[in-house]
């Protein structure tokens, strides 16, 4: 499970902000989010054993998003999601002609949804839906198609609509309180796909968090980048308790140099 909120060509001074959680088990090693050493534009947390990335940004101003896509058949043996964002943000197909060469061969992928983005515009394909440009607004995408209205999907999006006539602090403070809630819906409201009322329970909040499963929320990302090209970062990474362990944030300015070293929590 992960969420992905995004207005996307909804602010006057930001072409996309983003709000994210990343849901993952435990056990699965990741790297966080920073300049890759083999792609030097690239800033993306990575995943390190598969090697893709789950969100991501290059100096150009180009993103890519992915989250799974609960419900689809499992598909064995089949190459590492992670590897279509990576694939987009390291080449050099815009926008739409990736997401249609995507959507010509995702049966070969477990369940995925992708976003995907430049300054021609976004892009959202699915392991259950073709490509298709993605309007001007706020949206979120969870585990199921875009604008699918699962509870923690629509307090987010609401959220994020709220804080966009926000300073950039106050924004930030508003996303980072939504992407931390805990609290589940009622029963009734709770999307259920086939797991235990108690686990589904845990997935139907913003924040996961399942110590009988192994499996939470890894960490939090919050993406703006502006109309004139800059862009930060600010990313936070959970252990299984659950408690913030490293924080990193990464600027640019208008011309893509680095305006920010990494924090990192002790």
């Amino acid at each position: 499970m992960c969420l992905v909120l995004f207005a996307h060509e909804a602010h006057p001074e930001y072409r996309l902000i983003v709000a994210a959680n990343r849901d993952e088990y435990y056990d699965r090693p990741a790297a966080p989010a920073g300049w890759w050493e083999d792609a030097p534009d690239l800033l993306a947390g990575r995943d390190l054993v598969a090697g893709g990335t789950w969100l991501g940004v290059t100096r150009e101003g180009r993103f890519a998003a992915l989250t799974n896509y609960r419900g689809a058949s499992p598909v064995p043996g089949g190459p590492s999601r992670g590897t279509l964002a990576v694939g987009f943000l390291r080449g050099e197909l815009g926008a739409e002609h990736y997401a249609r060469t995507v959507a010509a061969q995702a049966g070969r992928y477990q369940g995925f949804s992708l976003l995907v983005g430049d300054r021609t515009g976004l892009w959202v394909v699915s392991t259950h839906h073709d490509a298709q440009p993605v309007s001007a607004g706020v949206h979120g995408l969870s585990n199921h198609l875009l604008d699918t209205p699962w509870p923690k999907v629509r307090r987010g999006t609401e959220a994020l609509a709220d804080s966009i006539p926000l300073t950039s602090a106050e924004r930030e403070a508003r996303l980072l309180a939504t992407l931390a809630d805990r609290s589940a819906p009622a029963d009734r409201d709770i999307p259920t796909m086939g797991a235990s009322l108690e686990f589904e329970r845990a997935l139907s909040a913003p924040f996961i968090h399942s110590r009988e499963r192994r499996y939470g929320t890894r960490c939090t990302t919050l993406l703006s980048i502006r109309r004139d090209g800059g862009l930060r970062l600010r990313e936070i990474t959970w252990d299984d308790s659950p408690r913030p362990v490293a924080e990193v944030t990464h600027e640019t300015d208008r011309d893509q140099a680095s305006l920010r070293a990494p924090v990192r929590l002790p």
